[in-house]
């Protein structure tokens, strides 16, 4: 049975006994700080067992793609070297929230695995484990299933206090907690290994391949544990380890998806022996860094990218061993569409970003991957120990981008060891050296804790009655305010908008009679909108009512540039690719700012097609519409939904353009018709970051304010020019190439002057012991003249050591020259390390000739001075 074969028939077993079949989420876990990468099912229900979000569903199953290559889910280093160790991996697995509990999640397994219809698995072949003090599932197993006792193991606290057992699963040192129990497949006599429990658990004879957790407790900080009112269910089986069982093999390697992918990289790396562990490394590697990609990720030095530039990194050092060509890596990644673009289309239809990413990435790395090899081989050769240094370490990757992993793996293969202690410190050295040269810090929110909700009723409205339910000076609730105090004062209901999505807060003000409470900016603290702003007239307390005005023209203004930018979000996509996905946006009233997945700089060729495609949009003057659904039929009409966002079961689609050019899910506010937004101008695009650029633009009235200031500009240009706006581009050009002729005539004048001088000055040279020794000051020269001189002396003056020194405008320039037969006796780089102090300087170069600067103008003669003293001392 294929693996794909074997992930339906478990989705649609659950499916038949009432799950709700829900898609894998990302890599990237929603709106969850605490996790790096999704590293199980459940993360994606998360808040659902927490209790802070409802579906409309109690039962749900799903393959889950999983990451586990950072934080402390991390097998980056056992991948390849074992026979069930991944990166990335497929999570097969069922839910119940507060309805079916420990019977039923122990029947469906056994009927899942067991039953001919199903995954038909040998009954004697099956063996389980339960939490030892869990007699509930104890007789479960043993009287409703029919399992023997000898095949049912009780597992204890094996970890070193109460309730820490390989059978006790928990989310965090408080709250939702409870027992599970495994079920484990027995490979046979053949291979190693004891049952789990025993003292050889660790061997390969028998494998778990389900995990079933009951969370059935709540876990309070002093350690008391009590009974949730609805004990929930949360279970995987990897699809890869059942995979291998289903196809009669032992190592996960060996399944279906993985033999494809070792065939395609033996093909590229020259590798014919599908058990080499490098080979394995490549064909895992793939597989996780493709999925990082399309889920959002891309390399850079720190969080999530630098998981993903390691895995890269680990995978290209791996095929490097192999021999195969630099350049290799990102064309194994057709290979992984070919075997899971099915079950995830969006791995052909960001073939060719996830291909590009992989490449760019891979040539960066060729440029220093050999010269860091050697310096590690060095280090190695070197060693006193069996023990890395951390400085080499980091070093190695400070310098040549070798994540500490790949550097692990080389030691591993040595049989040596890396003091990852070190390493650590030479990096937490680092970082606060940038912490230091920060002038910024963080600084850390705090709930503000009010009960209840404001109602928003701005989308059709821009003036309601409010009461105040809550008011806050300094941070601090208070029950009234006066004339010139500052506050926070929130309202049952409002029309002013709070910053969300990217849209900035509604203004204006709150009044009643002899009342004027101005609105500065309005935000969110739970469901509940914060006007923050000061009272200018009069006093408010608890309970009182005021009207709500919001500034009109500025909620306007803001609502176009947001209808604007998922118009270029849109625009974006079609011209530049699917790849493309929001990574941050500012909206207000002046300006929108859109920052965006991609590469490399859009070119001014994209970036007018990109205007062009909005502008035709915006001219078309389709309706803005707003559907509310449900979040699955939503996701399911193709609308657009951001990474990180979280989002309630019912949702605001907006829809605009011709044939819905645009489709996304906001809670923003927006035009009525795309017209109202009059024109889109494009005034900037920029990258912020590794694979993240900005795009800036105005629309409307700012937008033809804009234009006209260009246009002022081009005018102001042309009058100077002597021209007219339509001749104005030919006129610079003249302009610059004249510039540039006259360049080099000057840099041709002062070669001339240089070889004049060169002339003037060898005149002056001294003779000791045979060596010319000249010492000179040439002030206004700059540096190519001063070299050009020093070639000059040096063709002159035969057998000669030169020091010319320059002051211009308060700049010291030293420098020293030494001919080559000189250089066994003295070096120019010595002579400059001596003389650059007397000019409060520093510098350094080659033996023949060496630079330095200093900011000490009166000191250049005993600089020379000092220079004539070393050459009399060393020649």
């Amino acid at each position: 049975m294929k693996s794909s074969e074997i992930r339906q028939k478990f989705l649609d077993f659950f499916a038949s006994k009432g799950h709700e079949v829900v898609a894998s989420s990302p890599l990237i876990p929603g709106n969850d700080p605490t996790l790096l990468f999704t590293a199980a099912g459940m993360v994606q229900f998360k808040d659902v067992f927490l209790g802070a979000d409802q579906r409309s569903y109690t039962r749900a199953t799903s393959s889950q793609r999983c990451l586990r290559a950072g934080g402390k889910h991390n097998d980056l280093e056992n991948v390849g070297y074992t026979a069930r160790h991944h990166t990335f991996f497929e999570m097969l697995g069922n839910f119940s929230f507060g309805d079916y509990f420990k019977e039923d999640a122990i029947k469906f397994a056994w009927e899942c695995l067991t039953s001919e219809q199903w995954l038909n698995l040998p009954v004697e072949k099956l063996l389980v484990t339960v939490y030892a003090d869990d007699d509930e599932a104890y007789n479960l197993w043993h009287e409703k299933i029919g399992l023997p006792e000898e095949k049912i193991i009780r597992i204890g606290d094996n970890k070193g206090s109460r309730y820490a057992s390989d059978n006790f699963w928990q989310m965090g040192d408080t709250g939702p907690c409870g027992p599970c129990t495994e079920i484990f497949y027995d490979h046979g006599e053949h291979i190693w290994g004891g049952p789990p429990g025993s003292p050889e658990e660790d061997g390969d004879r028998f494998i778990e391949i389900w995990n079933i957790v009951f969370m059935q407790f709540d876990r309070q900080a002093d350690g008391e544990m009590k009974s949730l009112p609805k004990p929930s269910v949360d279970t995987g089986m990897g699809l890869e380890r059942i995979s291998a069982i289903l196809q009669g093999v032992h190592s996960n390697y060996e399944i279906d998806i993985f033999q494809a992918l070792l065939a395609a990289a033996g093909e590229l790396t020259g590798c014919k022996d599908s058990e080499n562990k490098s080979l394995r490394v490549i064909a895992d590697h793939i597989r996780s860094t493709g999925f990082m990609i399309i889920d959002g990720v891309l390399p850079s030095n720190e969080g999530r990218g630098y998981v993903l530039r390691r895995i890269i990194r680990r995978a290209i050092r791996h095929g490097h061993m192999l021999g195969a060509p630099l350049g290799f890596f990102h064309k194994l990644f057709p290979a992984l569409v070919e075997q899971m673009g099915d079950a995830y289309p969006e791995l052909a239809n960001l073939q060719e970003h996830v291909q590009k990413v992989l490449r760019l990435e891979e040539e960066q790395f060729a440029k220093t991957l050999d010269k860091g090899m050697a310096i590690l081989n060095e280090a190695i050769a070197e060693l006193d120990g069996d023990t890395i240094p951390g400085e080499t370490v980091f070093k190695l990757y400070d310098t040549f981008g070798f994540p500490f992993d790949l550097t692990a793996d080389v030691a591993r293969e040595k049989e040596l060891k890396v003091d990852e202690d070190g390493f650590n410190a030479a990096m937490e050295k680092q970082r606060e050296t940038a912490r230091g040269a920060s002038n910024f810090g963080a600084v850390a929110s705090k709930g503000l804790n009010i009960d209840g909700e404001t109602q928003f009723l701005g989308y059709s409205q821009l003036e309601n009655q409010g009461q105040v339910k809550a008011l806050f000076k300094d941070g601090a609730a208070v029950d009234s305010l006066s004339a010139g105090d500052e506050a926070i004062l929130v309202l049952d209901e409002t029309a002013f908008y709070a910053e969300s999505g990217g849209q900035a807060g509604d203004s204006g003000f709150l009044k009643a009679d002899g009342v004027v409470f101005q609105v500065k900016d309005t935000s969110k603290d739970g469901k509940n909108h914060l006007h923050q702003g000061v009272l200018v007239e009069g006093s408010v307390k608890l309970g009182d009512a005021l009207t709500a005005c919001v500034d009109a023209e500025k909620r306007q203004t803001t609502a176009l540039h947001h209808s604007a930018t998922h118009l270029l979000h849109a625009a974006l996509r079609n011209v530049l690719g699917e790849h493309v996905a929001q990574k941050g946006s500012l909206v207000t009233y002046d300006k929108l700012r859109f920052d965006f997945s991609h590469l490399e700089a859009v070119s001014a060729d994209e970036l007018r097609q990109i205007e062009n495609m909005v502008n035709a949009q915006i001219r078309a003057n389709t309706d803005v519409s707003t559907r509310l659904m449900n979040i699955d039929d939503a996701m399911a009409s193709g609308a657009m939904a951001l990474f990180g966002e979280k989002y309630d079961d019912e949702v605001r689609v907006l829809s605009m353009g011709l044939d819905n050019f645009s489709v996304e899910l906001c809670g923003g506010t927006h035009a009525k018709r795309t017209g109202d937004i009059g024109v889109l101008k494009i005034t900037a695009e920029s990258g912020i970051a590794a694979g993240i650029r900005r795009i800036e633009a105005v629309v409307g009235q700012h937008a033809l304010e804009f234009i006209a200031s260009e246009e002022a500009a081009l005018a102001n240009i042309a009058g100077q020019l002597k021209g007219s706006r339509e001749n104005a581009a030919d006129k610079v050009s003249q302009l610059v190439a004249r510039s540039r002729q006259l360049e080099k005539d000057l840099d041709a004048l002062k070669a001339k002057l240089a070889s004049s001088a060169g002339s003037d000055l060898a005149g002056q040279a001294k003779d000791v012991n045979g060596v010319k020794v000249l010492a000179a000051q040439m002030d206004g020269a700059d540096v190519p003249a001063l070299r050009n001189t020093m070639d000059q002396l040096k063709n002159k003056l035969g057998s000669a050591a030169i020091m010319l020194a320059a002051n211009n405008d308060g700049k010291v320039t030293l420098l020293a020259g030494v001919t080559k037969d000189l250089i066994g006796k003295g070096k120019a780089g010595d002579a400059v390390k001596t003389c650059a102090p007397l000019v409060d300087g520093r510098g350094g170069g080659k033996p023949e000739m060496a630079q330095a600067g200093g900011q000490k103008p009166e000191g250049i003669a005993d600089a020379l001075a000092a220079f004539e003293q070393w050459a009399n001392e060393t020649f």
